[in-house]
């Protein structure tokens, strides 16, 4: 490995390609359980060439090579578990250019989606994905991210208009172009959004960009049941109503948050949800809705105009998270994330609550609603072997539900590693098609080894 350290620092140079202790731990993990394991070495480019060379390097030596955003990842997807190249992308942080008239911008990979945003609303533009953490743009498309807003704009893979992607031997490639759609030639794009940095590294991205609604308005609904709350959803979605976010949070994570936040919601299953649009369409798009979500006997509704409340309102949302880790020093928290059709949701978040229920575990039930995903939140002692063991059991027997549903093992998060064993299941012999695209791809096996394929 030395000798790949010294022709990577000719291809770079010394102060961007270090083994500084603290890098390779830094570069060792992501914010999942998943046991960490340090790379060999951490380079930080600045531009596509750079990328070029290091994989061109790393094709010759077969040498590993894993790419690493901010670490956000919650299946292990940036864990080097055979060591070898972590590639930083941070340095590569440039908004190249915003084109209002198209309704796209162009992207480096290290561009955060709050970076992003604060310079679109000088054009009076936002980007729609919000997974909740500040994640980079490249590795949003690398997991296909998603998020609250994903029933109204659509998920990572809507957004990305073009790529341009290294290839594992150095190559570089554009996978679209600009124009709203074409029927030239196979998907490329949609082929490596999801792909989890095992069919290329991303240099640069063409997304899609939305007007900023001239109005929002926020509400918080509570029902008797989980159930009665997916029946109000379908209502909402059947009748068209503009609606941007609908997000499920179960009666004992409502009791968290009210402890964490100081708040007094009632402690029920709620719905928090968020309409975009003009100030007369939302007045009767929120009238109507009252009169929906009251049909599927809801027993508590208010609702947000003014930002300020609007934001403390998806603050507390967004929060969950924390209240649940600062109520459980010293526990890490696992995140489990499936999506089934909707119409099977309800039933499925309930076996949720009832198997965590049955064990020792706290946790927290949430969820995407308007597009059947969820998640459960499990705090957990790393150390404890039993711990561990309960929440593995917890999410396997969430995942084979929802599989049996028609749903899927994972709805936003990916494979990475943490999913890689319900793959077969899930896809069946389409899954032996994406191994041998990924071996056409990447013939030595270097691009991020052991996620999504065993």
């Amino acid at each position: 490995m030395e000798e790949i350290v010294d022709l990577l620092k000719e291809v770079l140079d010394e102060q961007r390609v270090t083994q500084n202790p603290t890098q390779l731990e830094h570069h060792s993990r992501d914010e999942s359980y998943h046991t960490p394991h340090l790379p060999d070495v951490v380079v930080f480019p600045r531009n596509k060439q750079e990328v070029r060379d290091i994989l061109s390097l790393a094709y010759k030596y077969e040498v590993p090579v894993i790419p690493f955003g901010m670490g956000s990842s919650l299946e292990g997807h940036v864990i080097p578990y055979r060591g070898g190249i972590s590639v930083d992308f941070s340095l590569m942080n440039q908004i190249l250019e915003v084109l209002p008239d198209d309704f796209l911008v162009r992207v480096q990979p290290g561009v955060t989606r709050t970076q992003l945003n604060k310079e679109l609303k000088k054009h009076g533009l936002f980007f729609s994905v919000d997974p909740g953490a500040d994640a980079t743009l490249g590795g949003m498309a690398a997991t296909n991210a998603s998020g609250t807003t994903s029933v109204r704009y659509g998920v990572m893979r809507d957004q990305v208009r073009d790529l341009e992607v290294v290839l594992a031997d150095g190559r570089l490639i554009r996978t679209g172009t600009r124009a709203a759609k074409s029927s030239s030639g196979y998907h490329l794009t949609g082929l490596f959004v999801g792909s989890e940095g095992t069919l290329g590294l991303f240099t640069e991205l063409t997304l899609r960009v939305y007007g900023i609604p001239e109005a929002t308005m926020a509400a918080r609904a509570t029902f008797p049941s989980v159930k009665q709350a997916v029946e109000a959803v379908i209502s909402i979605l059947s009748a068209g109503i503009a609606i941007a976010r609908i997000e499920l949070i179960d009666a004992p994570s409502i009791q968290k948050m009210n402890e964490y936040k100081q708040l007094n919601y009632p402690v029920a299953p709620t719905l928090f949800l968020e309409l975009h649009g003009n100030e007369q369409g939302l007045k009767q798009d929120v009238d109507f809705m009252r009169e929906l979500v009251e049909a599927a006997d809801c027993r508590d509704f208010q609702f947000e105009k003014e930002n300020k409340a609007r934001q403390e309102l998806w603050e507390a949302r967004h929060h969950l998270a924390y209240a649940f880790i600062h109520g459980s020093p010293g526990k890490k928290m696992m995140t489990t994330d499936v999506c089934v059709p909707i119409s099977e949701l309800a039933a499925s978040v309930e076996n949720a609550r009832r198997w965590i229920d049955e064990t020792h575990l706290e946790g927290a039930i949430v969820g995407h609603v308007g597009d059947g995903n969820f998640h459960t939140l499990l705090m957990i002692d790393p150390k404890n072997a039993d711990d561990i063991k309960q929440a593995e059991t917890i999410n396997e027997k969430i995942v084979l539900d929802a599989l049996q549903r028609g749903g899927t093992c994972t709805g936003e998060h990916g494979v990475g590693i943490g999913k890689m064993k319900y793959q077969q299941q899930e896809h069946g012999e389409a899954f032996l098609l994406m191994k041998q695209l990924k071996n056409t791809l990447d013939p030595k096996g270097i691009l991020n080894p052991g996620k999504i394929f065993p």
